[in-house]
């Protein structure tokens, strides 16, 4: 089971490097890491398991963050009609995207970030990703605002990119013109 202790922290060098890709067919232990990934996710989003195992809430991890530098990532994004997006994404690449912006409210978080950064995210409002599943599958799915703000946030990580390195320096809080501002669940973390 993963812990926030296998989470890397900004500064480690891991997170600013350009991850490689993932070959298939995967090895047996990078199925079970991307499972205990996954499952991390889960166990965070429950309130029970999170404060036993002190867990913080988060939506999206990527192997980087755990110190593996290969691209994938795992997402588990409850829907609200009860359709869940939750996946582990190997080798993602996003082949469109919308011209539209989006940010969140609060602004974003990272597992591997242990402080606030406040300032304006700005990511693409709709994206369409290719990628594939755990068993070599070949996907392409279109995500709009929050799904598509985590996994951009996500595929970052996998490119040496931290969500503040999107933050304007000189004037954090400012909104860019015709920008959505999405209202943010204050208990996950991309």
């Amino acid at each position: 089971m993963l812990t926030m202790n296998d989470i890397i922290r900004e500064g480690h060098p891991t997170l600013r490097k350009v991850a490689e890709e993932v070959v298939f067919p995967l090895d047996d232990d990078t199925k079970e890491t991307a499972h205990k990934m996954l499952q991390f996710l889960k166990n965070s989003q429950d309130p029970e398991l999170a404060e036993k195992y002190q867990l913080r809430p988060g939506v999206g991890i990527a192997a980087p963050q755990i110190n593996i530098s290969k691209r994938y990532l795992a997402v588990h994004l409850p829907g609200e009609d009860g359709a869940d997006f939750s996946e582990v994404i190997f080798n993602p690449k996003i082949i469109s995207h919308s011209v539209g912006q989006s940010c969140l409210a609060d602004g974003e978080g990272c597992l591997s970030v242990d402080r606030q950064v406040p300032g304006i995210v700005p990511r693409h409002d709709k994206i369409t990703i290719q990628y594939y599943d755990i068993d070599g599958n070949k996907h392409e799915e279109r995500l709009r605002a929050y799904p598509s703000i985590v996994v951009q946030h996500e595929i970052d990580h996998l490119n040496g990119v931290m969500f503040y390195d999107r933050i304007d320096e000189t004037n954090p809080l400012a909104l860019p013109d015709d920008i959505k501002v999405l209202g943010a669940d204050e208990e996950t973390e991309p």
